[in-house]
């Protein structure tokens, strides 16, 4: 049987005001060998910190020992502001970001993100040194063009290949552009949310954290 991650409640600055979140620690009090942010999909979309995907990252983050940090962008359920269209957003994650930071500042910090969350979170870590990258479903064309870089650390792109929301053969073309490019994984028969295959996407971030969270 899984060990069950401890999580808390809490608040933290954000520049619209407070950001709700809640913070996942490694099960039976392990001291954190590293730290995470998880980014939600789209606010007006239905997209919380509750979300399954979103979850199932921070899951896999305590599972591999992190500290991990999921949080509301502003305007969602008990976040201060209002949807931005991805521009505040973004300073909201780097808010987040400064914030693990400020806690873990001897850990490696890594970024995730699903969908809406998953395209802020590739801006995020081209602006911030982060450690590693996990990007879910990236929305990329609608919420990260034009980028002035790329993520130089590790980084694996995951994505079902009957996704209907986020075109897989958008991802594939972006992909290809980047160099050198991140890591991709094609889940087979997966649609956007993952449904039945939460487990396949959990096992494939653990595997790919395990590998490179010694390697920084």
């Amino acid at each position: 049987m899984s060990k069950i991650p401890q999580s808390r409640k809490l608040s933290l600055p954000g520049p619209a005001g407070s950001l709700e979140a809640i913070l996942d620690m490694p099960p039976d009090a392990e001291a954190p060998v590293g730290a995470a942010v998880v980014c939600h999909p789209h606010p007006q979309h239905g997209g919380t910190m509750h979300n399954k995907v979103a979850h199932t990252l921070a899951r896999a983050f305590a599972r591999s020992g992190f500290a991990t940090l999921r949080f509301n962008f502003r305007g969602t359920e008990g976040s201060d502001g209002k949807f931005d269209n991805g521009i505040g957003e973004f300073d909201d994650a780097l808010a987040a970001v400064d914030w693990m930071r400020e806690r873990y500042a001897d850990l490696p910090l890594w970024l995730s993100g699903f969908s809406f969350g998953a395209a802020i979170a590739v801006r995020a870590a081209v602006a911030t040194d982060v450690s590693g990258l996990i990007s879910v479903a990236p929305a990329i064309y609608r919420f990260a063009g034009a980028l002035d870089g790329q993520p130089r650390c590790p980084w694996l792109v995951l994505q079902g290949d009957e996704d209907e929301l986020v075109s897989i053969e958008e991802t594939i073309a972006w992909f290809n552009s980047l160099e050198p490019g991140p890591e991709l994984l094609v889940l087979p028969g997966a649609e956007h949310f993952f449904h039945g295959r939460l487990s396949d996407l959990r096992d494939a971030a653990v595997r790919f954290i395990g590998h490179h969270q010694h390697t920084d």
